[in-house]
């Protein structure tokens, strides 16, 4: 039987602190799982794994990677023990050339969300590094050579912020500052109306785009999550607007 076409998902994750609210994101991510078919295995790529070079792990058991400092102990009790899934990650080598390394594991960009999502823990994930060295528009072709993935039952998570700007966090906050607001709306624009290309050339986003992308790696993996999809492709916008002042958590379905 042929496998149904999975879904390629961008999640805003924000603070770590998700992970454990009870708020209208993590809500929206319990409904994601409501609506999101379940696929075969979960090819994830997080903001938080930035390399020189396309890193892949291929462990059956990944280790859970609680990579943030100074939260509350509740947060590093979230247990999410998901297995691996080797066949897959040598399917993404032989895709992009990806080099092995487990150093690393799921950490809290694909967990904080996923296990919102797909609670059960019975989804095999492999994570892709962010790649350092490589332009928006290399990622968006990486993109590109991982989309066969979704026709053999893969889902390509991609987890990371439009807006992600730690300098100037207000933690007191709920929403978003207004210029905070206006580029994550612009983007989303962007990105419904299909127009790639002005989203990969983010350093022409206007006068805020070095205050909402101060680094890149957090809007990188939107790039990933463009290059999968396809021009039969609807997108659904999740989780639309954002957090402490410099944060966004609007996320997308592309189905």
């Amino acid at each position: 039987m042929l496998n149904k076409k999975m879904p390629v998902v961008f999640a805003g994750h924000g603070s770590p602190l998700n992970a454990i609210l009870d708020n209208r994101f993590s809500q929206g991510w319990t409904e994601m799982g409501a609506v999101l078919p379940k696929p075969k295995a979960i090819l994830a790529i997080s903001a938080h794994w930035y390399t020189h070079g396309n890193l892949i792990n291929d462990s059956d058991a990944p280790k859970q990677i609680f990579d943030m400092y100074g939260f509350p102990e509740e947060l590093y009790q979230v247990k999410y023990p998901v297995p691996g899934s080797p066949e897959l990650a040598a399917r993404v080598a032989e895709l992009i050339g990806a080099d092995v390394s487990n150093d690393w594991g799921i950490d809290h960009g694909t967990w904080s969300v996923l296990h919102r999502v797909f609670p059960d823990a019975d989804v095999p994930i492999v994570q892709l590094s962010v790649n350092h060295n490589l332009t928006a528009m290399e990622i968006f072709d990486l993109g590109q050579k991982i989309r066969p993935l979704r026709n053999e039952g893969i889902m390509i998570f991609a987890s990371g912020d439009i807006v992600h700007n730690l300098g100037m966090v207000d933690w007191d906050l709920e929403g978003c500052y207004d210029w905070s607001a206006a580029f994550d709306a612009h983007v989303q624009e962007l990105v419904k109306s299909k127009k790639y290309d002005e989203v990969i050339a983010f350093d022409k986003l206007g006068p805020d785009w070095k205050k909402a992308i101060p680094t890149p790696e957090h809007y990188l993996p939107l790039i990933y999550a463009l290059g999968a999809t396809d021009e039969a492709d609807d997108v659904k916008v999740v989780n639309e607007g954002g957090e402490l002042g410099s944060i966004t958590m609007t996320s997308f379905i592309f189905e």
